[in-house]
């Protein structure tokens, strides 16, 4: 005979994916205050890593599909300004007054795009999807000092994973053509915060966090193979001339930085793997392109 559990609750709070956070946040925007829902350690089982260094979690029995995205940015809920945890509280003045300004354009720009939204409760693939987006139209009024180019482009990368994986759960609802559009915006921003960062006018080296997802920062080299693979992937094909020579310099690119084959921390294994993955199908494709002029 099985005997109920005599600490039904001790189970329910094992059990459960997110927490709400004891202290509260205040938005540097609207002035509001709450609290964001934090996950819980300990509830996702690693799996495998895409051409996009974006980590799959395999569901665990407890808890079911936990997708870790989809809380990684901070959304205030009465006025949708949203940015990574670090940048929240740090909105430069200038951006404040743009935001407050633009509360009901950025309100009505993300119930357009995704179905509507609740920041106010618990958070889904939708609304995690739906903040990377608020996220991409804050980090526009920010200044040059926090590189919000390559924010707006890990924004972009993210919401486009999370549309793929509601298309993968509500097929024809145009959540295949967002992630298309996302992935698009990614490689365009991608490519714009490379050229900001040669230039010294936004500087990756900066940013703490570059991604692209939550379990790994594969650093500066991960932006330039990330550059690489969202171009040959998402890039124009009209001008044939064109994407030759950018993928051309993708190429040579990925050459220089990993060239040496070594290990290190500089250079984790899994992204040498994938750089020497991308350097082949960018030659295959370049090689295709001469014989096909020939």
């Amino acid at each position: 005979m099985i005997r109920p559990s005599t600490h039904p609750e001790r189970e329910d709070k094992e059990r459960k994916v997110t927490f709400i956070a004891k202290d509260s946040t205040h938005c540097p925007v609207c002035d509001a205050t709450f609290k964001r829902e934090e996950l819980f350690s300990g509830r996702v089982n690693a799996g495998d890593l895409s051409d996009e260094l974006h980590r799959s979690y395999i569901p665990m029995q407890a808890y079911g599909e936990v997708h870790p995205l989809v809380y990684d940015v901070t959304v205030c809920p009465s006025c949708w300004y949203a940015a990574f945890k670090s940048d929240f509280l740090a909105a430069p003045e200038r951006a404040r007054g743009e935001l407050l300004d633009s509360i009901s354009r950025r309100i009505e720009a993300a119930q357009r795009v995704f179905e509507p939204l609740d920041f106010g409760g618990s958070r889904g693939l939708v609304e995690g999807a739906a903040s990377y987006y608020l996220a991409m139209l804050s980090y526009e009024t920010f200044t040059k000092d926090f590189s919000p180019t390559i924010k707006q482009g890990l924004s972009a990368l993210r919401a486009a994973w999370l549309c793929q994986e509601l298309d993968a759960r509500r097929p024809g609802e145009n959540f295949a053509y967002m992630a298309e559009i996302f992935h698009r915006k990614a490689r365009f921003l991608y490519r714009l915060a490379v050229e900001l960062d040669q230039k010294g006018e936004e500087r990756l080296s900066e940013v703490k966090w570059l991604g692209p997802d939550t379990d790994k920062n594969y650093g500066y080299e991960g932006v330039l193979y990330l550059q690489g693979v969202l171009e040959l992937k998402y890039g124009p094909r009209g001008d044939e001339a064109g994407r030759a020579e950018r993928l051309d310099a993708s190429r040579r690119a990925i050459a220089k930085m990993f060239g040496l084959g070594r290990r290190s921390k500089s250079k984790p294994g899994p992204l040498l793997d994938k750089a020497r993955e991308l350097y082949e199908r960018l030659k295959e494709e370049l090689n295709a392109d001469d014989e096909a002029d020939d």
